[in-house]
């Protein structure tokens, strides 16, 4: 009986952190349907959402450093060769699972068929919110992030092409008796008399929209991620003249992830008063549900499938045939914290400690592919694009063509690409999905009312596929790995799987924290000088 309470009391031990963010959750919507009925002002509303906001900046803060540690320590532990094979099966993965998950989304919407002509009766649209969209600027706008041109600015500043209306004014010259310039200098024979009766007029102005390249706030992730990348692998190339910044920035990584488990065990409470927050934020809880409920059902289905049937069975076959179940456990706190929180960017440093310090992933992998993955991989938001632009397409009685379904997938592929890791960036990309077919970007007023649910379910999907394809790239890229390390054994413990939950911290690469063994004496002390008058006689002192 003892040794199955102690087995007990260590399992909670180990779990505390999960069970009380879970507890958090449940409790967050249980007091926020509860308190519905006191009816609070906005002004209780928004302290009720104080601490949950105080999580949301405690993270985001903690974004940048640990991005650009994770991938410059990562990739400095590579070579140019195996990081390239890295990358490439991750790229692969994260295009094939985002098309996927558009499909799934677009066969369901069709099949369901979600979208009335009633629906939009029964709302008001705002016919002003219709928005000027261009998938070139959009394309461009994502190449040219991807290389900023001030590596500071792109800390807190992303380039975006926005439009301001410009005035376009002509001026014509006149001669005293009407001739007009260019009459007057065509004229071969004129005075200075002529010169003085010379006045300007201005012609009806015209006014047009001037395109221009500015900037908005928020994170540039894609161009520190090109600017990580290239840094550690040149940190990688030189070789042992590169290892004192290689040592900087793993330390600098280990610290971080000692202050993301500080912040990890605040998050129960923030999460508890987001989720209360937000619920208290819907006007008519009823009324949305029975108007957009099968547009609902439509997105959580898709993405049950897809997070509980397509990335599992990809798991299954390209690691190893290792079983998902104990993957999706390891994985359960950032889970959690992503459905709380509404953005994979703000549950990155979770996602760091699940793979590396439950499921053992090399941190090289992890440190080189879930900065990109939590940029770049949203299998969640491109699904419910495309089911968005459909449902939208369904309330307006627009028959879509085979060709335009087919654009709406690879596009919603694509704009999910350049979907910013923040809650709710899913509605502005969506605009490029409705532009590409034609179809009115304002209605997308009629699904905000859902959005704070179905943001936080694709989130989490968008976190668990990330997971899933580290696992799947460091199982593919393990030879690799163990050519690296077989070269430099000296560094293969700083990147190695971890054992116990402090090694994740880093902790295996300071000497102070390794048992002392005779092999490290070997290596740290000089033998002893051997001198005639010292024979027979003990050295106390060493």
């Amino acid at each position: 009986m003892k040794p199955r309470m102690k087995g007990c009391k260590s399992a909670l031990k180990e779990n505390m952190l999960l069970l009380l963010t879970i507890l958090g959750v449940l409790l967050g919507i249980l007091l926020g349907f509860a308190l519905r009925y006191a009816n609070p002002s906005e002004e209780t509303i928004m302290l009720i959402s104080f601490p949950g906001d105080i999580l949301m900046r405690m993270l985001k803060m903690l974004i940048l450093p640990l991005i650009v540690s994770s991938l410059i320590s990562g990739l400095a532990g590579l070579d140019a060769k195996s990081s390239g094979k890295m990358g490439s099966r991750a790229i692969v993965y994260y295009m094939t699972t985002t098309l996927i998950a558009a499909v799934i989304g677009i066969i369901l919407v069709v099949c369901i068929h979600p979208g009335n002509p009633d629906i939009k009766k029964q709302y008001e649209v705002d016919e002003k919110a219709e928005t000027r969209v261009s998938t070139l600027d959009a394309f461009l706008d994502l190449i040219r992030n991807m290389f900023p041109e001030n590596i500071v600015q792109a800390c807190f500043q992303q380039a975006q092409t926005m439009y301001r209306n410009a005035t376009h004014t002509v001026k014509k010259l006149t001669m005293g008796g009407g001739d007009s310039a260019s009459d007057f200098n065509d004229t071969l024979g004129f005075n200075e008399s002529d010169m003085l009766n010379v006045t300007p007029t201005t012609a009806p102005s015209t006014t047009y929209q001037e395109r221009y390249v500015g900037f908005k706030d928020g994170t540039n992730v894609l161009g520190l991620i090109v600017f990580c990348t290239a840094f550690g692998m040149m940190i990688s190339a030189m070789g042992k003249e590169g290892k004192l910044m290689v040592e900087f920035f793993s330390v600098l990584n280990d610290v971080i992830m000692r202050v993301v488990i500080l912040v990890m065990w605040y998050s129960p409470i923030g999460i508890l008063f987001l989720i209360m927050g937000k619920i208290l934020e819907i006007e008519d809880l009823a009324d949305t549900g029975r108007q957009l409920g099968m547009y609902m059902v439509t997105v959580i289905l898709g993405l049950a499938i897809h997070g509980l049937v397509v990335l599992p069975t990809l798991y299954f076959f390209f690691a190893g045939r290792k079983n998902p179940l104990v993957f999706m456990k390891g994985m359960l706190q950032a889970w959690v914290t992503a459905v709380g929180t509404a953005s994979s960017s703000a549950t990155l440093p979770v996602t760091f400690r699940c793979l590396e310090e439950n499921l053992g992933i090399d941190k090289r992998v992890t440190r080189f592919v879930l900065p990109i993955g939590a940029t770049v991989n949203m299998d969640g938001t491109a699904l419910y694009e495309a089911v968005a632009a459909l449902f939208i397409a369904q309330m307006n009685n627009i028959p879509l063509t085979p060709g335009e379904i087919i654009t709406v997938s690879l596009t919603a592929t694509a704009a999910s690409i350049g979907a910013a890791s923040v809650p709710s960036a899913g509605l502005v990309t969506m605009l490029l999905v409705l532009t590409a077919v034609g179809l009115p970007t304002k209605d997308i007023s009629l699904i905000v009312a859902v959005d704070w649910l179905l943001d936080r379910l694709r989130t989490s999907i968008n976190v668990l596929g990330d997971a899933f394809g580290t696992a799947i790239v460091a199982h593919l890229s393990r030879h690799e790995l163990a050519k690296v390390d077989a070269e430099h054994p000296e560094d293969s413990r700083r990147y190695s799987r971890s054992s116990h939950p402090h090694e994740s911290l880093g902790e295996e690469m300071h000497p102070l924290n390794k048992p002392p063994t005779n092999h490290d004496n070997q290596i740290q002390l000089d033998p002893p000088p051997h001198y005639p008058d010292l024979k027979g006689k003990s050295d106390t002192s060493m």
